[in-house]
């Protein structure tokens, strides 16, 4: 079986050459597989796309595609998509982190009939304060998106090429991977992997990147919404419930005065809610005048390949 692999790349000039050959020192220790690279530059500052050309060179299985701008990562893992040949796809990371060790691991869980396979890791090489953070995402994408019971997802991942072709459909302007196949298939799992730490350099996601990747959910899931009609209902409650305690207390003790300084507080606190509310509609709605904007996920400045005939190549712009 061919596998693709996948890899988002930025500012990696110095970990993707050794990416790409320890993992093809993997696929020679599985003679049932053969493997193909398909590395996207998602606009480094470096000299990431020149080491993916000479890379391109050194090995026939290489796929070097440069993006125009900087899309982010799964907008870059998108556009290798649409270059895959295999009857089975691997993403991974550019930095040694999801390390080529831990393939085999997934191919044998594929192996055993699964559509999905993502890779779950014992103990993250990462700091505290972005594992909380990780595991605060985690918890709100298990409630709001219809996923699996027991099933984490992760960037280190192996999907079937039908589910592949699934993904590649999408026209949204804004892509979230592993919730593109949460739409497409129930049939995956999880299996056990080592988490390397990063060789060199540190990681490009900031607080700011992973929120704005955060609210992608928006384009899968109208659970934000569904909470933001509680939140109104229940807020209405409390507000005609205090309003009733005000009144009795009043009627009660005549010589009680009117709290400007807690009426302002609950009116800060409503008009918060309210701004909340107004926020995620408006993200909402932002999204869908992009879409029907018709705004490029990706745009594909040139690639770099080999053995493809023309028709194997494709558009450089994905709507």
């Amino acid at each position: 079986m061919l596998v693709s692999i996948v890899i988002p790349c930025y500012n990696s000039e110095h970990t993707i050459g050794k990416v790409v050959e320890l993992t093809t020192e993997e696929f020679r220790r599985m003679p049932e597989y053969e493997c193909e690279f398909i590395l996207v530059n998602d606009y480094s500052h470096d000299g990431t796309y020149e080491e993916i050309k000479r890379l391109a060179e050194k090995y026939p299985n290489v796929t070097g595609v440069n993006l125009a701008k900087n899309f982010g990562q799964h907008a870059a893992i998108m556009a290798g998509l649409q270059y895959v040949r295999g009857g089975m796809i691997i993403g991974m990371d550019d930095d040694l982190q999801t390390h080529p060790t831990q393939i085999p691991k997934l191919l044998a869980a594929a192996d055993q009939g699964y559509d999905v396979v993502f890779g779950h890791f014992r103990k993250k090489a990462a700091g505290p304060w972005k594992i909380f953070l990780s595991n605060v995402g985690d918890f709100f994408l298990d409630h709001m998106v219809d996923m699996p019971k027991g099933v984490h997802m992760n960037n280190f991942w192996a999907a079937r090429r039908y589910v592949i072709d699934q993904v590649r459909e999408y026209k949204g302007c804004d892509a979230f991977i592993q919730l593109l196949f949460f739409r497409t298939t129930h049939n995956m799992t999880n299996v056990e992997i080592e988490h390397f730490k990063r060789e060199e350099g540190k990681s490009n996601y900031t607080f700011r990147k992973g929120l704005r990747h955060f609210l992608t959910v928006i384009d899968y899931s109208i659970v934000p919404l569904r909470i933001s009609s509680v939140l109104g209902v229940l807020f209405s409650l409390i507000g005609l419930i205090s309003a009733i305690a005000v009144i009795v207390n009043k009627l009660v003790r005549p010589d009680v005065a009117i709290g400007w300084s807690s009426l302002m507080c609950v009116m800060l606190i409503l008009f918060g809610f309210m701004f909340l509310i107004l926020g995620i509609i408006g993200e909402y709605v932002g999204k869908s005048v992009l879409t029907m904007n018709e705004t490029p996920l990706y745009v594909v400045r040139e690639t770099t390949e080999k053995n493809r005939s023309e028709k194997e190549r494709s558009p450089e712009i994905q709507k």
